[in-house]
């Protein structure tokens, strides 16, 4: 399949069906294809370095993903259908990353131009932590929900990210007895764990700083659901978790 396109836009499940059959290993679990040159260095760090830090017990529940590599990514609205760009889109309907389906291939596609690598990161981990999601279940999830009903029992305030932050405000907002499974409850909790998971993979594979803010969750609790997550999904042999596991090694 060429690289090259005449069409200024191009929908992201057409890609994926074409980019599929040229998927090129590049562990036993992930594959990638991209749309525009990739330095080998460059390719270590947006592949490479972020799969080796992930957990084994994390790589275990991902089946075989595809990743896809192209300039830009845009979407309408919040519902709307999420194309391929060659040139910049506008920034309101710029998304960094999408997720689809080719031949019962989970097909992960990263907009990475002009995009920080720090960034590209944290939107690849936030990928995983979706994927994950969908596999969430047993014990992790018990115990995680555990957690999550003592916070709101124990009134914490706060989230790991704006969207787990949105849908706890209207759980708190529309449920009397928060804890209670109904859906809200529910869409909140994966939202939570794909939100702390995120931070959780992030921090494994490279030095990041936890912006606090108001609606951040204290640093207490935030620090039991990273233990949490770390007893759960323990990272690699050779990665650490905390500061602190570094300065031993």
């Amino acid at each position: 399949m060429s690289t090259e396109t005449e069409r200024s836009r191009l929908p992201v499940e057409e890609l994926a069906a074409r980019a599929r059959a040229e998927m090129i290993p590049v562990s036993s679990v992930f594959a990638y294809f991209s749309t525009l040159p990739v330095a080998e260095e460059d390719l270590r760090q947006y592949l490479h370095d972020p799969i080796a830090a992930l957990p084994p017990l994390v790589l275990a529940q991902l089946g075989k993903p595809g990743v896809v590599l192209v300039p830009f990514l845009e979407r309408s609205n919040g519902q709307g259908p999420t194309f391929v760009e060659f040139e910049p889109p506008p920034e309101s309907r710029r998304v960094f990353w999408t997720r689809t389906t080719a031949q019962d291939t989970t097909i992960l596609l990263f907009g990475i131009k002009d995009l920080d690598m720090s960034e590209y990161h944290y939107f690849f981990y936030n990928a995983i932590g979706n994927l994950l999601g969908d596999r969430w279940e047993g014990e992790p999830r018990e115990r995680y929900l555990r957690v999550l009903r003592e916070e709101l029992g124990a009134e914490v305030r706060g989230e790991v990210d704006d969207r787990s932050w949105h849908l706890k405000q209207g759980l708190l907002r529309r449920q009397s007895n928060t804890r209670k499974d109904t859906k809200l409850f529910r869409d909140y909790a994966r939202q939570s764990f794909e939100d702390t998971v995120t931070l959780y993979l992030h921090g494994i594979c490279c030095d990041i700083d936890v912006e606090m803010g108001p609606r951040q969750m204290p640093s207490r609790f935030l620090r039991r659901r990273l233990e949490l997550l770390e007893e759960i999904y323990p990272p690699p042999e050779g990665y650490a978790v905390f500061p602190e596991q570094v300065r031993k090694k």
